[in-house]
């Protein structure tokens, strides 16, 4: 028996290190799929199979840790989004155009990560949105002007995100422009934290975009401003009374010097309030109202409209991974030059006003 007690403690020794220094990789993902019907498109109406409504959208990814000791670990990220209907990758065919990153995390201090990712205004403000949690891409705000509903990600970033200290967490992006004699060319920065405590989740952030139009190897391919410059402030907050969920998002946006067309600045100001009742465990229904005025600032003339956007959800889990929901959502304009367009809808209204209705089933793994 001592003999065997001698040459099972080295054993053990051996089995704990290389438990210490085991490293996970999981595939996970998420379908979505739906009947949409559209208002007011051209003159008419759509009646369309679209996939990848649902906040996060269809995708699939492969996440990894590897423990190396002394609470810090390295990790990464990579995330494909596709279109369920016809197999695209997207956006814009990237095989990983979703999220993309390396790097390195402490228990302690937080963790520095590189490659494409999201800016602090998703990370901090968007999951306290209808659209950045249970509601997707319909409830987006006009025109997604803040990037709540996360319209383009940041290449050539490197990120830092602090450890979580009693509920308080902050951190920071800077996206590069990979030009040489360009350096503020397409660059992006954001800054943002949150605290959560109890019933209540609030969050703030601050985005910049220099020059975004300037090339297509530098911090932002996919915005949908060709601007000078993009900036973005938000904040918002949620808190839970039981079974429902109440949040408040304000958000301010100014588009500077757009150069497609004569408008020296595009300012958006949007409130939204929502609220989040689960009636049962398998049940729960949403609802959103949000109001933007947007500001067009002419070098001779101004002028301003205003949208009101009105969205409403019933959601049925079948199971832990699987739910069945119904959606609708209905916009109205306000004021010149600007026709209303709700996020995925399939396209912008030709009236002032615009409705979309969707029936989908959702699942994971």
């Amino acid at each position: 028996m001592r003999i065997k007690k001698y040459l099972l403690l080295p054993t053990l020794g051996v089995l704990t290190s290389i438990a210490h220094a085991q490293s996970s990789v999981t595939l996970y993902g998420s379908i979505d799929e739906g009947f949409q019907y559209t208002s007011n498109v051209g003159g008419h109406s759509i009646y369309a199979l679209v996939s990848g409504v649902q906040q996060q959208g269809d995708r699939w990814g492969l996440k990894g840790q590897e423990d190396l000791g002394g609470g810090v670990s390295a990790l990464f990220l990579l995330e494909n989004g596709f279109s369920l209907n016809n197999g695209t990758a997207l956006p814009n065919g990237q095989m990983f155009g979703r999220q993309a990153y390396v790097g390195i995390t402490s228990d302690n201090i937080g963790g520095v990560t590189f490659g494409r990712q999201y800016d602090s205004v998703v990370d901090y403000v968007a999951p306290l949105t209808a659209t950045g949690t249970w509601g997707g891409a319909l409830f987006e705000h006009l025109f997604d002007n803040d990037n709540t509903g996360e319209s383009f990600r940041i290449d050539n970033s490197v990120k830092y995100t602090s450890a979580n200290y009693s509920g308080l967490q902050f951190g920071g992006l800077y996206g590069f422009s990979n030009q040489a004699g360009a350096f503020a060319d397409n660059r992006a920065w954001s800054v943002g934290a949150k605290y959560v405590n109890g019933p209540l989740a609030a969050g703030v952030a601050f985005m910049d975009i220099d020059n975004a139009s300037a090339n297509t190897s530098g911090a932002v391919t996919g915005s949908p401003y060709d601007s000078a410059q993009q900036r973005v402030a938000s904040a918002g907050a949620n808190y839970t009374i039981g079974a429902a969920t109440l949040g408040l998002v304000y958000s301010h946006t100014e588009i500077v010097d757009r150069p497609t067309i004569p408008v020296s600045t595009l300012k958006f100001d949007t409130i939204e309030f929502n609220a989040k009742v689960s009636l049962t465990a398998q049940w729960f229904v949403g609802a959103m109202y949000s109001y933007s005025n947007v500001s067009n600032v002419f070098s001779t003339d101004r002028s301003s409209a205003h949208q009101n956007q009105l969205g409403l959800m019933a959601d049925y889990r079948l199971s832990k991974r699987t739910d069945c929901y119904l959606q609708t959502v209905y916009v109205k304009m306000s004021g010149p030059n600007i026709l209303p367009l709700i996020g995925d809808s399939g396209g912008e209204s030709s009236a002032n006003n615009q409705t979309v209705a969707r029936v989908g089933i959702r699942t994971s793994f």
